[in-house]
């Protein structure tokens, strides 16, 4: 983990507990006979991010393990990051505006995992993209 930036060490934590947070219960619904909890995979789309996460980790994972990486990316390592986690926080957050049952059904709500998903997710995305923002603004 030595090789790894400041940013880097940044995103590889954020997006670990974006993955972890997609396990944990996201909305719930309340009905008469009880309540009714949905994991953030709920959304079919966040098996993208699922999958982002694990190219994230891997790719940090293989640059603190080897000096020189075993295979040639397509692009450069800062870009593969950028775009992952940007991709990982817009889906993170359209899965935590579009709540099951759409805007008109009462009674569905957040839970804990649904703030910390989009916390993990800004966090993750912010170390890489304040630097990309500031340079086009110049």
């Amino acid at each position: 983990m030595k090789r790894w930036t400041q940013p880097e060490r940044v995103t590889a934590i954020a997006s670990l507990v974006l993955l972890i947070s997609l396990f944990l219960p996201w909305f719930t619904y309340n009905y008469g006979g009880g309540t009714v909890s949905f994991d953030g995979l709920w959304h079919g789309w966040m098996y993208i991010v699922f999958i982002l996460c694990l190219v994230i980790l891997v790719d940090l994972v293989a640059k603190a393990s080897y000096s020189e990486m075993p295979f040639k990316l397509p692009m450069s390592e800062e870009q593969l990051l950028f775009y992952a986690t940007v991709v990982n926080f817009v889906l993170t957050l359209l899965a935590f505006v579009f709540k099951p049952g759409g805007f008109g059904i009462s009674g569905v709500g957040w839970t804990f995992g649904s703030f910390v998903g989009l916390a993990a997710a800004v966090v993750a995305a912010a170390p890489l993209g304040l630097p990309a923002i500031r340079a086009r603004r110049r």
